[in-house]
């Protein structure tokens, strides 16, 4: 039969995986990288995965394509591993918004305005047990480390600042020398967007104490 069902553009897929998270049919996959449509009955096309992309990677498209099968993805959905993050009663994620990673997100979008930032670097979320309630919480989040990305993020930065209202940034960073690059990233950033953004920030140790 001949129906709308999403098409992937492979080229401009950047593999976040924001839109297998989004597909609630389990219909995306990522395969080496990449946002694969593993089988066309389980595409209802509605397209709640199209929002999700940052990469505006996903399409619609009329073509000869099977039937959404909903009982096909009920037992394709059964057979995935149980999700286990609640397994002892940890808080629920305080994550509003996706993807997270500096280096895919768009330098503008809806989640950013008059938004109250967080820009953390990797390790501090494992080090500080308590990081979703105490900085995620009502935030939205952006993370990186410079040492490993090997990029001086100030230019990503600055365009986000620039292009959006912000209310404040909060900038979460090890005990570490390397750490060092993220503080200078966001405070160049803020200076060179011209705008006059609160920025605090906050040194978290490896054994997870706050030292300021």
């Amino acid at each position: 039969m001949i129906r709308r069902i999403i098409k992937i553009n492979e080229k401009k897929c950047n593999g976040c995986g924001a839109c297998a998270t989004a597909c609630h049919e389990g219909a995306i996959r990522m395969v080496n990288g990449k946002a694969k449509l593993i089988r066309d009955d389980y595409c209802d096309g509605l397209g709640d995965c199209l929002p999700a992309c940052p990469a505006d990677a996903i399409s619609f498209e009329e073509r000869e394509a099977a039937a959404y099968d909903e009982h096909a993805v009920k037992r394709h959905l059964e057979k995935q591993p149980t999700k286990t993050a609640n397994r002892n009663s940890v808080s629920s994620s305080q994550l509003s918004q996706w993807p997270v990673q500096i280096k895919l997100l768009p330098t503008k979008a809806p989640y950013f305005q008059n938004a109250h930032i967080l820009i953390a670097a990797d390790c501090t979320a494992y080090a500080y047990a308590n990081f979703h309630q105490d900085f995620i919480k009502g935030r939205t989040v952006l993370i990186g480390c410079p040492k490993l990305d090997m990029v001086d993020y100030s230019e990503k930065l600055t365009e986000i600042f620039r292009e959006n209202d912000i209310a404040d940034v909060t900038v979460t960073r090890m005990q570490v020398p390397c750490c060092g690059g993220m503080e200078y990233a966001v405070k160049t950033a803020v200076q060179a967007s011209g705008k006059e953004i609160p920025v605090e920030v906050c040194i978290i140790s490896p054994d997870g104490n706050i030292l300021n």
